[in-house]
């Protein structure tokens, strides 16, 4: 991480000086604000915990068949994750990619960025910069064949443009991080926003995820379009979903049958939180990349989703629990209590959403029976 001389780099219009830093994300480099703390204040926002995060959408998108796409990222910030996606994606992959963001000097923050990164953008056809409203850019557009979503807390101010100008076998991203909402500890906040009821507990991980997908799904029914999760996960203080865009009334309707209540949790989505082929192809990918092949903290994640993807099961089992209310004194490692599911003819795998967690086809009862041999 390099700093830079503090008279040499200064927002047009701030009353202070700042300090200033290059940083390294993938293959970019971006010149940001050389400050301890991330909060929403910031001058131009960027918060290098979301590098996974930006990471995932590259691997997702070099995975999938489509091409020349036209890419929307309406909340750009420093612009780390265009700026990405013109560096990393596959050569036929981008069409043009919009970058806007509300902030004049994100706008200005971005264009240094390109600079700095050696991306033309005056006379570029494949990039077009602009200065608005997240959702009046979006409105303002033809559509989209990716819309990548990803505010400072919850996404709902954005989702309805979103969806309105999501092409036909489009892919909308979306992240939220306001998961104390999500995760049930602060429940009318969660019934405000997303219409649902979350629940504290081993789970709540999943089903904030899962009432998250309904409430996107649900403005996008508005306009007969399904939204089906093809890759889905929760980390650190966020949750993140792609969803592909289906459109027809009866793939909607098909879509809302699947939106339920669980132990007094949501309604949420009950389907599938990935496409296992995806799932797989996107790990693979990764181990291959030069760029991701050394990021063993991706790779594991990633290998945990593609396992836990073969899975078409709600929930997952979490052995500590289990073990205490069931008086189970001694856990044998994870790996071997996999082992002697499958053994049994059940699928298992470990899942991402808690490291002591197991997702399975196996029964309560038969799992407590393999948790109490050799006690």
């Amino acid at each position: 991480m390099q700093s830079l001389p503090i008279d040499n780099n200064i927002f047009i219009g701030s009353p202070i000086l700042e300090l200033m830093q290059i940083i390294n994300e993938g293959l970019a480099e971006i010149r940001i604000p050389a400050i301890k703390k991330i909060s929403r204040e910031m001058g131009v926002f960027y918060n290098p915990v979301m590098g996974m995060n930006r990471d995932i959408s590259i691997l997702l998108l070099n995975s999938i068949s489509k091409n020349s796409m036209q890419i929307a990222d309406p909340l750009a910030a420093s612009g780390v994750r265009s700026i990405r996606f013109l560096k990393e994606l596959g050569n036929n992959k981008i069409k043009i990619i919009c970058i806007n963001d509300n902030d004049k000097k994100a706008v200005d923050s971005i264009k240094k960025n390109l600079s700095l990164n050696r991306i033309a953008c005056k006379n570029n056809k494949k990039i077009e910069i602009t200065n608005e409203d997240a959702s009046l850019f979006l409105l303002k557009s033809s559509g989209f064949d990716y819309i990548d979503i990803d505010p400072f807390g919850t996404p709902n101010p954005f989702l309805d443009a979103a969806c309105k100008r999501l092409s036909r076998d489009g892919i909308l991203a979306v992240t939220a991080t306001d998961t104390s909402a999500l995760c049930g500890t602060f429940p009318n906040a969660c019934l405000r926003k997303y219409w649902a009821m979350p629940k504290k507990g081993a789970i709540m991980h999943e089903t904030g995820l899962r009432i998250l997908i309904r409430k996107v799904q649900l403005v996008a029914a508005q306009y007969d379009k399904a939204l089906i999760p093809i890759f889905s996960y929760s980390k650190e203080h966020y949750m993140r979903v792609f969803f592909r865009n289906d459109k027809g009334k009866n793939k909607t309707d098909e879509i809302l049958k699947l939106h339920r209540m669980i132990d007094g949790a949501g309604p949420m989505w009950l389907g599938n939180l990935w496409d296992k082929e995806l799932a797989a192809k996107i790990c693979r990918n990764a181990i291959n990349s030069k760029t991701f092949k050394n990021n063993k903290e991706l790779i594991k994640f990633l290998d945990t989703i593609k396992e836990e993807s073969k899975i078409s099961q709600f929930g997952f089992y979490d052995l500590h629990y289990i073990c205490g209310k069931n008086n189970i004194k001694i856990l044998h490692k994870k790996e071997d209590i996999l082992a002697k599911i499958r053994k049994k003819g059940c699928k298992a795998s470990g899942t991402h959403f808690r490291g002591e967690g197991i997702r399975s086809s196996v029964s309560l009862k038969g799992l407590i029976r393999i948790l109490r041999k050799n006690q």
